[in-house]
């Protein structure tokens, strides 16, 4: 029970964010919780380890080196004055946000575009004026909803068409979650003209297009660019043609990162500048939800409840509720046996990846691409609370799982 309260009392620090007159980071409260539980043997040196996942940290790793290469170089300014250049109004510009960086979620994966799209909406938020709560609420959303349209659009939903026994996972995934996906978009716009109705007015005044301050590193960028989205229509070719080739996501990003990585002798700035921290959080977690999951208290509460765990609603609920606790990919490896094992459909399957893919706009802890949003946010004076997060983030979450559980559970029948 010590991993649980301890993991009670992280949730509570970075709701509040404050320890006495000390401010606490994200990252700091995570690395305080699995020291806890460390030092109080709640788990072992070994098997905290163990619960580490390498390719998640060398995926986000690579992916970093890019973003922050991209910033370095000017090119992603370049880009984004080029992607925004048409917004006249907050309106369009969080428009533009929510269906641009959602899409691209889905193809280029919802922790990649955080990474890069964090600088680009401050940058947008400080241009015109709005403010940067605003834009990153819109980025969290954008790449969280639009991520559940793809099988590499997140790792949890690659899991899923890996194991979950999913027929086409190319064709399953647009075909059951396109439709509703776009309408929570559509739905997140909605909830955040209601909630920030007074900064919806006025318009945009269109800047010239950024300039490359370092086009030698921004050639690099580009071929880094051109790598990834290479890598990844071969991998998407692989799965479609059936190919059994390991072909993980983890190379991808290390494979991308070569041409900057390449550069970093005459640039060494870059490594010192990358988000590290976020790393940090990252290995506390995984050692901290281990312990938590090791206790056998979320297990015991699960089996108290006599509900069928392959139905459309359970999956959807329990995935959402269950992600805040443990995060969504060890849920989704944790839960994907039990749908196997009552004979889910596919239907079910997508009901899983929904479920866990939304939960990430209900908390900051709900997706791994929220904290590093605001990690990238508090690193340029920016930051998102907890509870403003949440103040949004529960009813649109609620819309979602109606909204998929009417897509998924009812119109089928």
């Amino acid at each position: 029970m010590v991993s649980v309260i301890v993991l009670f009392i992280v949730f509570l620090l970075i709701a509040v964010r404050h320890l006495g007159s000390i401010r606490l980071q994200i990252w700091q409260i995570m690395l305080l919780g699995a020291v806890a539980v460390l030092a109080t043997g709640e788990i072992s040196p070994q098997r905290a380890l163990s619960a580490i996942n390498a390719d998640v940290m060398l995926f986000l790793f690579g992916v970093f080196i890019i973003g922050q290469a991209l910033e370095d170089s000017g090119y992603l300014s370049y880009l984004s004055s080029r992607l925004f250049r048409r917004a006249r109004s907050p309106d369009g510009l969080v428009l533009g946000i929510l269906f641009g960086m959602g899409l691209l979620s889905a193809l280029l994966m919802n922790d990649t575009l955080a990474i890069v799209g964090t600088p680009v909406v401050l940058a947008l938020a400080g241009k015109n004026g709005i403010p940067p709560r605003l834009l990153l609420l819109a980025l969290a959303f954008a790449v969280t909803t639009g991520s559940l349209m793809s099988p590499i659009g997140n790792p949890q939903n690659l899991l899923i068409a890996l194991h979950g026994n999913v027929p086409n996972p190319f064709v399953t995934f647009l075909r059951s979650l396109l439709l509703p996906t776009l309408l929570n978009l559509l739905l997140a716009y909605v909830l955040l003209r209601l909630f920030y109705r007074r900064h919806f007015g006025g318009k945009i005044v269109p800047g010239a297009a950024a300039v490359v301050t370092d086009p030698r590193l921004a050639a690099l960028c580009k071929v880094s660019l051109a790598l990834m989205v290479t890598l990844i229509t071969a991998r998407i070719a692989t799965v479609l043609l059936g190919m059994n080739i390991e072909f993980k996501l983890t190379y991808i990003a290390l494979v991308s990162a070569l041409p900057v990585l390449a550069f970093v002798p005459r640039r060494p700035g870059i490594l010192k500048r990358m988000d590290w921290f976020t790393l940090v959080f990252f290995a506390a977690m995984f050692v901290l939800m281990q312990s938590a999951w090791d206790s056998g208290f979320f297990q015991g509460a699960l089996d108290a409840v006599r509900l069928d765990p392959a139905s459309v609603g359970v999956v959807l609920g329990v995935s959402v509720l269950l992600s805040q606790v443990i995060s969504n990919v060890p849920m989704v490896a944790l839960y994907l046996p039990v749908l196997a094992q009552a004979g889910a459909s596919t239907t079910g399957m997508m009901a899983l990846a929904a479920g866990s893919t939304i939960a990430g706009n209900l908390t900051i802890l709900g997706a791994a691409s929220n904290v590093i949003i605001i990690q990238q946010a508090e690193r340029r004076q920016e930051t998102l609370t907890f509870f403003e997060f949440a103040r949004v983030g529960l009813p649109l979450t609620a819309l979602n799982v109606l909204v998929y559980w009417l897509f998924l559970g009812v119109l089928p029948a």
